[in-house]
């Protein structure tokens, strides 16, 4: 008790600007006690020459600069369509207060959507508030690994402060974060979060009978941010889109962490990626919280699948199939695993409203589904981080329940955070409830991740399933507000900005498309 341990490991740093990740000091590892300032051991596992290639990404060392990419320009004349009051987000039909925390970075609160002249609950709270980056490497300088970055290194406290034209393009209206610092005083992240819009490709589409097509381009609010945790780069990525979907992302980059060995070495648990330069296998597995509000405090979780019909009576054809619905009413039953191949998706209803149907009001978390926790059961990280051996969690809110490892991994015993409180077994039947959803990638590393890895994606959607009674972006204008559609050619349809893309004369716009009948 009262001893702050930790474990350094080793690198060589040749200059000032050099990347001390490319210089690994292979197998030496030092136990520190930073409360009296002593060695408590040293681990030495043998002379491996360390990697001496530079591992810089800088452009005066990759260069030259390539000059074949050509300007995109993203402009909105009259604005952005979101407004901000405060904390307060206003974009169509969306509204939301945006927050910061010191261990979960953006938060989002009072989540609505609106519908008519109402303004319907999707959710009170939500983050990502914990993720695990586990290894697979046995050596005595590394098996021990698994950073906890949110819970141990607090990704809100490494926020980056963004940049206009490098993290976010378009118009911008960025958030400060504040956070405390070790003596307890109020810190200010300057421009912590960025919040744009982007387009996003087609929204819906028809072309009818006699050949006339309808379109309308999708749109969608991205509320991000960016944390650096050592080596690597985290960004975490809220979308908003017009048809009451919400996407979140993460983003993982930066530089890999390695380890040295004797060049061309066959290594069962990690990649050699430069010459001598080893990156071992692990994962980044993330956790996201919602604290869900589907019209309201009362809902229910429920567990959606696709179910193949036998052959006989209720499939004489062979090609039925139908869906089963299994309703989730207690937090022992609510810790799942995702299933591609039945399609599997998690409803939350509430238990009060109906559509004009006569069905529950509800949304769907739709997972990506890849791979949980691979540390073994006997394994400290498994006891730490169990909520990554589940897809799903469902809890009953409780107020003090907010990280699902608990709120201080580091010093915790195994079993903190969700598996402690979903052992009282509490209903999730017409209560408010919490989904924690894992997700994120297992990352066999590769020569291309090298100096930089190009960013990893991983998510989730949270999309509307008998919300609404119809697609809520039917009465979008036929041209989407947007007029960067001329071809290579200089013709445009049906007509063209002036200056806007090369097809224009001056202060006149002429329309390329001689079909158009707009007069111009």
């Amino acid at each position: 008790a009262g001893r702050r341990v930790i474990r350094s490991l080793t690198y060589l740093r040749l200059h000032e600007d050099d990347n001390p990740w490319a210089h690994p000091v292979e197998g030496l590892l030092i136990t520190l006690d930073l409360t009296d300032r002593t060695v408590i051991s040293c681990v030495d596992e043998g002379d491996v020459p360390v990697p001496m290639a530079h591992g810089n990404y800088t452009l005066d060392v990759q260069g030259p600069v390539r000059e074949s990419l050509k300007p995109i320009d993203i402009t909105q004349p009259e604005g952005p369509s979101f407004s901000v009051d405060g904390s307060l987000v206003q974009w169509e039909n969306w509204k939301f207060r945006v927050g910061f925390s010191q261990q979960e970075g953006l938060v989002l609160n009072q989540i609505t959507f609106r519908d008519g002249d109402e303004d319907r609950s999707v959710a009170t709270r939500a983050s990502v508030p914990e993720m695990v980056v586990p290894y697979g490497d046995t050596t005595e300088a590394r098996h021990w690994i698994s950073y906890f970055d949110a819970g141990e290194y607090l990704l809100g406290k490494n926020a980056n402060s963004l940049m206009l034209g490098c993290d976010c393009l378009g118009v911008i209206h960025y958030f400060d974060g504040f956070v405390p610092d070790d003596n307890g005083h109020a810190t200010k992240i300057p421009q912590a979060i960025c919040m744009h819009e982007e387009d996003y490709g087609i929204l819906w589409k028809h072309t009818d009978l006699e050949g006339n097509p309808d379109t309308r381009r999708s749109r969608r609010l991205v509320v991000s941010y960016f944390s650096t945790i050592g080596n690597y780069d985290y960004g975490f990525f809220w979308y908003f889109y017009l048809d009451g979907s919400i996407q979140v992302e993460a983003k993982a980059t930066g530089i890999v962490f390695v380890g040295a060995n004797e060049p061309g070495t066959v290594d069962p648990h990690a990649t050699e990626i430069a010459p001598a330069v080893f990156a071992p296998i692990h994962q980044h597995l993330f956790c996201a919280r919602i604290d869900v509000a589907i019209d309201g405090e009362d809902n229910t979780l429920h567990e959606i699948e696709a179910v193949g019909i036998p052959m006989g009576p209720d499939n004489p054809y062979g090609n039925a199939f139908t869906w089963s619905n299994t309703q989730l009413k207690t937090e022992q039953d609510a810790q799942r695993v995702a299933n591609g191949l039945a399609s599997r998706v998690w409803e939350v209803r509430s238990a009060s409203r109906k559509n004009y149907v006569g069905k529950p009001t509800a949304y769907w978390l739709i997972p990506e589904g890849k791979a949980l926790l691979a540390a073994q059961p006997e394994s400290t990280v498994h006891g730490r981080a169990t909520f990554a051996t589940k897809h799903l969690w469902g809890t009953q809110y409780h107020p003090d329940e907010l990280f699902p490892a608990s709120d201080y991994p580091n010093g915790r015993a195994p079993g903190g955070g969700l598996p402690e409180w979903t052992a009282a077994n509490r209903s999730l039947d017409g209560e408010d409830l919490v989904l924690w959803h894992t997700f994120g990638p297992t990352h066999i590393p590769r020569t291309e991740d090298w100096p930089i890895m190009p960013v990893d994606y991983s998510g989730f959607w949270f999309k509307p399933h008998g919300f609404l009674d119809q697609n809520p972006a039917m009465n979008l204008p036929e041209d989407a507000r947007s007029k960067s559609s001329c071809a290579m050619d200089g013709s445009a349809g049906p007509c063209c900005t002036t200056g806007g893309c090369g097809c224009c004369n001056g202060d006149t716009c002429r329309c390329g498309n001689a079909q158009c009948g707009c007069g111009k």
